[in-house]
């Protein structure tokens, strides 16, 4: 293999192993930004679904007080308000989920599955744990899980969800005594579980890597022809040249004309030499022939 040949190769490997590098890397940076991007949407469906019920808990229900006493009605729940709200959402992002289930709900369409299960069972089990960010994977692909605990804060909650005698007798006509009671305060009963898929932001990342990757491959190749093209021209092509001049010297031909070059390079550094010792080798043999 000649130099050019050996140049290339070696340039070839640095330039793979550089590659695989910042693959690794940039597909690392994209995937922790495209799992970020996907966070803080979870975030803002948090707040909106957080924000909604505080509207209908100090807004709603107020108003509904005395109707409450004929009639249960469901939508003046914080919860129920909050989840129905977002069912509207899910009629155009079906993919998107706001839930808040619970462990043992008033209403059993609310009780946790059992990954829903683990989350709640995780904020009992620390109650200094606020947050809760998981990724799962499930049929249709992985998802991004926000939850954040609801824990019975005060009394207020107890008076429907203590016992059931003391819960008003509108919501037992309707739900029944054997489920959403024996709550305590402070309790984590219940979590706020927002899901959101990864797959359309990987994809996107994984998209913008072969992009990246692309342009890495398409820079290198133009390097790569660029050195090829320089090194043919400024040093295989004169040194080939040397080489045949100094064949011809060897086998004889000492009227082969000599290899010009004015470059103030190596090569003509090298050119100068050979010239030099030619000289001296045709004067060498014009002193033996006399």
């Amino acid at each position: 293999m000649g130099i050019r040949g050996k140049i290339i190769l070696a340039m070839v490997a640095a330039f793979t192993v550089g590659l695989v590098s910042a693959g690794t890397v940039a597909y690392k940076i994209l995937i922790d930004n495209a799992r970020e991007e996907t966070l803080q949407k979870a975030r803002v469906m948090m707040e909106s679904a957080t924000a909604i019920r505080a509207y209908t808990a100090a807004e709603i229900r107020p108003l509904l007080e005395e109707q409450l006493k004929v009639q249960f009605l469901p939508y003046s729940v914080p919860s129920f308000a909050a989840q129905n709200n977002f069912k509207k959402v899910q009629r155009k992002i079906p993919e998107y989920s706001y839930r808040e289930p619970a462990l043992n709900p008033t209403n059993l369409n609310d009780r946790a599955t059992d990954w829903e299960a683990d989350i709640i069972n995780a904020f009992r089990n620390d109650a200094e744990l606020k947050e809760l960010v998981t990724a799962r994977d499930t049929p249709t692909g992985a998802f991004l899980t926000l939850a954040r605990p609801i824990r019975v804060s005060s009394q207020a909650c107890l008076e429907c969800h203590s016992k059931p005698e003391a819960a008003p007798a509108t919501m037992i006509a309707l739900y029944g005594s054997n489920n959403g009671f024996g709550w305590t305060l402070n309790e984590a009963v219940a979590a706020q579980v927002v899901s959101i898929p990864l797959t359309v932001p990987v994809e996107r990342a994984f998209h913008t890597l072969l992009i990246f990757l692309g342009a890495l491959v398409a820079i290198f190749a133009m390097i790569i022809l660029l050195v090829d093209f320089l090194l043919r021209r400024i040093v295989v092509r004169p040194v080939v040249e040397i080489a045949k001049v100094a064949s011809d010297v060897s086998m004889g031909q000492m009227d082969a004309p000599e290899y010009v070059r004015d470059s103030k390079d190596e090569i003509g550094s090298l050119a100068a030499s050979f010239n030099r010792m030619r000289r001296s080798l045709q004067n060498a043999m014009k002193m033996l022939e006399d």
